[in-house]
């Protein structure tokens, strides 16, 4: 069995070598331990760092394309290395990487597809208070869309099966945290958290470049997950509320209106009028929206069938090999 510990980067020459020197090359029910680097267009010397420090695979960026891609650039290269388990981590060295044979145990146990490592946030002395809501804010977003009981959704350092990375496709440019959750739960993967402890902050988050635009990043990235993941409550939800807010104040022109009283309250009708109106058309949307994500994850089933077929050729030409 193969794993593979893959790391994005991008201008991390300073503080790679702490996080590499912390990895390790050997653990428990697995019989290979490679590491690979992202490289997402870094600048600096983050290549030549990481082969100086027994790196074994580099995959490179022409330009820097975000935590997102890198992300998922790192999970097709270690699919294509054959890859039974993949275990992602920061280049900042944040997560103690001593805790990765705890955090692939429930893997190699076979009681999940996917396992979080839950930071004990509300002890993180270098997290702000606002830092802090808005990180519980968010992973109670993603339980609610995911249907699932991941205590910190935000944390990246987390393990995959084979499986359930083929199976993963993210549409966020920002970060991939919360949506590879909701995705897991929509494809009923049994997720699983271990708590994991964290070490000193050697750099900046570099998601965290102001708290206005991570407050900002963060209310846009809740509120696409639910568009997208649970498009058809979202955009009902929107409707019906404008809807029954135009019903009822029409219904406090009927009753001016039935009394005598409906002079000087013609602005409420065209209110109403207006959103009820704009409530029916969100009721539609929510109906072309939830067709749409039906197709989504049609081709997301597609696109799973396919590397699965894919691999079943690759193990039947090596195979061949072996016999020759």
């Amino acid at each position: 069995m193969k794993l593979i510990i893959q790391i994005p980067c991008y201008n991390e020459a300073e503080t790679l070598p702490i996080a590499l020197a912390a990895l390790p090359r050997s653990i428990p029910g697995i019989d290979t331990v490679e590491w690979l680097i992202i490289d997402d267009g870094s600048q600096d010397e983050t290549i030549s760092v990481a082969k100086a420090h027994g790196v074994d695979h580099v995959v490179k960026h022409a330009h820097n394309q975000g935590l997102a891609k890198g992300f998922m650039t790192g999970l097709d290269a270690c699919l294509q290395l054959g890859a039974d388990i993949i275990v992602n981590t920061d280049a900042d060295n944040q997560y103690n990487a001593e805790d990765i044979p705890k955090l692939v145990a429930p893997i190699l146990q076979e009681r999940a597809d996917i396992v979080v490592g839950a930071r004990p946030i509300n002890e993180i002395a270098h997290f702000s208070p606002l830092k802090k809501m808005l990180q519980n804010i968010g992973s109670y977003a993603v339980r609610k869309a995911s249907r699932t009981s991941v205590p910190d959704a935000p944390s990246g350092f987390r393990a995959f099966t084979r499986k359930a990375a083929q199976q993963l496709v993210v549409f966020s440019e920002y970060t991939y945290t919360l949506e590879t959750i909701i995705q897991a739960g929509q494809k009923n993967m049994a997720v699983d958290s271990v708590p994991i402890r964290v070490n000193e902050d050697l750099r900046p988050s570099r998601l965290l470049k102001s708290i206005r635009s991570y407050v900002q990043r963060s209310i846009f990235t809740i509120v696409r997950i639910f568009s997208i993941y649970r498009p058809f409550r979202f955009f009902a939800t929107i409707g019906t509320a404008l809807f029954v807010l135009g019903f009822l104040i029409g219904t406090r022109f009927v009753y001016f209106y039935l009394t005598g009283h409906g002079e000087g309250h013609i602005q409420s009708l065209i209110l109403a009028a207006i959103l009820m109106v704009i409530g029916f058309q969100a009721l539609l949307v929510a109906f072309l929206a939830d067709l749409l994500a039906a197709n989504r994850i049609l081709l997301e089933d597609v696109r799973y069938k396919i590397q699965r077929f894919e691999d079943a050729s690759l193990y039947k030409l090596r195979d061949v090999v072996i016999k020759k």
